[in-house]
């Protein structure tokens, strides 16, 4: 293994506009290479170091869905189980299509709808439900009366048409509270950051914020600006890196535990997350955490070929989406030098986690910015990666 392309490559895109960027490599159960590259603070040109702590957004995901399905693993619910045996209020779902008809569901929402993203929840948060949990909670906004509020706004189709990238796993982070009887960053904590020893990754970030990275957005000028932004391959610098300080959108009260984007968390400790989904489901302590039958499932395609048509992002081209993961499905369309079932999923902020059990490799990687790139720079971090190794 060299990872001279690697450092190579990083250092390109701190040049570019990426502000600083972070990464762990792990090969059976062990770190093979770390390196970070620029600033953590890019207006005082303050290096980037190991020890920063990123706002991980939708990598929160993964760690979701194992919660998920360890309790899986003990009997609590098979996946095609409907929502409304732990979750009442989603006995009876409608639909609002695209002009604005309205209809009665004829399907449930069932829990493999909420891993695999097919379950018609959206991504909107300014709606009467959102308004109506805030008055219940006094805007604290805990994680289950959250759930149980948004079960009364429209779903995009029928459950189970297609994959919509939404509030799903928000939702299943609060059957796992209905399950064990815990709130979900608690039962988090006790089943994987615990046993991995993972004591750098919190749902949030108020007690550790002096830690935390600074968070940018890359912010396009003109319309101009972002055709050109949007070409493939452009690495020419048409906007402007703005600082958003380093609170978390998507956390929407002080007992919002998010399922879909609540950890903060250093490269080093989620590194240890990911090389034990890597590892037959062990960490590099020897705590097991979930079952390799279980990591399989996880990283098998769940979509049918008009399900996949939603997931149409350019990073994602030949890939599946498995449970609660993208999954590799298709080398050539990809265009990705790697293998077969490699998954993983990416952050808003610009973190992305690959995971590939055959080579027993795990990759974590974060920058902090909003507007990541992701389009140029995941594919092009995955061939990297995989060469290499092979050199």
């Amino acid at each position: 293994m060299d990872f001279g392309l690697m450092k190579d490559f990083m250092d390109r895109l701190t040049a570019w506009r990426i502000p600083g960027n972070n990464i762990s490599v792990c090969v059976d159960n062990k770190e093979v290479f770390t390196y970070q590259s620029g600033y953590e603070d890019y207006e005082n040109k303050i290096p980037m170091t190991g020890d920063k702590l990123y706002n991980i957004f939708s990598c929160s995901k993964p760690v979701t869905v194992t919660a998920a399905l360890q309790l899986y693993e003990k009997g609590y619910f098979l996946l095609d189980d409907p929502l409304y045996d732990f979750i009442p209020e989603y006995k009876t779902m409608h639909i609002k299509d695209k002009d604005g008809n309205v209809r009665k569901a004829q399907k449930p929402i069932t829990l493999r709808h909420l891993f695999t993203m097919t379950s018609g929840l959206t991504y909107a948060t300014n709606t009467p439900a959102f308004d109506k949990a805030r008055q219940l909670t006094d805007g604290k906004m805990d994680t289950l009366t959250v759930a149980k509020c948004i079960a009364e706004d429209y779903i995009s189709f029928e459950p189970g048409e297609m994959w919509q990238y939404g509030l799903s796993h928000d939702v299943l982070a609060a059957v796992v509270e209905v399950i064990s009887g815990k709130r979900f960053r608690d039962y988090v904590k006790e089943n994987i950051f615990d046993p991995l020893d993972m004591k750098e990754s919190y749902y949030h970030n108020e007690s550790v914020i002096d830690r935390v990275a600074e968070m940018y957005r890359y912010e396009i000028e003109s319309e101009d600006d972002l055709v050109k932004l949007q070409s493939e391959g452009n690495m020419h610098n048409t906007g402007k890196i703005v600082n958003v300080g380093k609170s978390v959108s998507h956390v929407f009260g002080n007992e919002y535990d998010s399922g879909g984007a609540g950890i903060t968390t250093s490269v080093s400790d989620y590194s240890k997350f990911a090389s034990a989904l890597a590892n037959g489901g062990v960490g590099r302590n020897n705590e097991r955490i979930i079952s390799p039958g279980t990591i399989e499932l996880m990283r098998t395609n769940q979509l049918d070929a008009n399900q996949i048509k939603g997931l149409s992002w350019s990073q994602l081209t030949g890939y599946g989406y498995g449970l609660g993961v993208r999954t590799l499905i298709d080398v050539a369309k990809s265009g990705t030098c790697g293998n077969i079932g490699e998954f993983g999923w990416g952050g808003a902020a610009g973190a992305t986690v690959l995971v590939d059990p055959d080579l027993k490799l795990s990759v974590f990687y974060a920058h902090h910015m909003l507007n990541p790139q992701e389009a140029y720079y995941q594919p092009r971090l995955r061939n990297v990666v995989y060469t290499c190794l092979k050199k």
